[in-house]
């Protein structure tokens, strides 16, 4: 599979949805705006010339820089990042989409930003969307079963945003 001949079928399809694209990374990368995943992960999965059969992990990333010096001194906004790496099984060959997000949606802080779930183009997605939930805090719309599934139901915050403060304690057990 060609690098360069799927970007021109992307864009050729989806036009302004993909972003950016960075094919001399190690990991070669699309980036894709969150109103686009469904369909190009569908035209990835389907399309019997790429034929990504399966989504092998998805991570999360929290660009933010609390310490003001440092935060000076990035040459980003502070974001959240999804990162979805598929494989094609019969074709031997993966790819990365990135998908860029607010760290809260429309700037009000405690609301989630939220990208549409692709659980129901890969099953992997289901557990996750579920951990990226769970720990960033990045809701998934159209999930079948979004809830916390590393913390209890009642844990308050994010633990991988680095913005977090782990509590001093929980239901009276000492934390720290």
């Amino acid at each position: 599979m060609g690098g360069q001949d799927l970007i021109t079928q992307l864009k050729d399809h989806f036009g302004d949805q993909i972003r950016g694209v960075n094919l001399e990374a190690i990991d070669p990368w699309i980036e894709v705006v969150p109103e686009g995943l469904i369909a190009i992960c569908t035209f990835l999965r389907d399309d019997p010339q790429y034929g990504f059969d399966f989504l092998s992990c998805l991570s999360g990333v929290d660009y933010f820089e609390p310490d003001p010096k440092k935060a000076a001194k990035v040459d980003w906004e502070p974001h959240l990042e999804l990162v979805y790496h598929l494989w094609s099984i019969e074709n031997k060959t993966s790819l990365v989409l990135k998908l860029i997000l607010p760290r809260w949606k429309d700037g009000v802080v405690d609301e989630l930003p939220e990208v549409p779930s692709v659980a129901g183009i890969w099953r992997t997605a289901d557990w996750h969307e579920r951990e990226i939930f769970d720990l960033f805090g990045i809701r998934f719309s159209g999930h079948p079963d979004l809830r916390r599934i590393l913390c209890p139901e009642d844990w308050v915050g994010y633990p991988l945003r680095k913005d977090y403060e782990m509590p001093l304690e929980y239901h009276g057990i000492r934390c720290r």
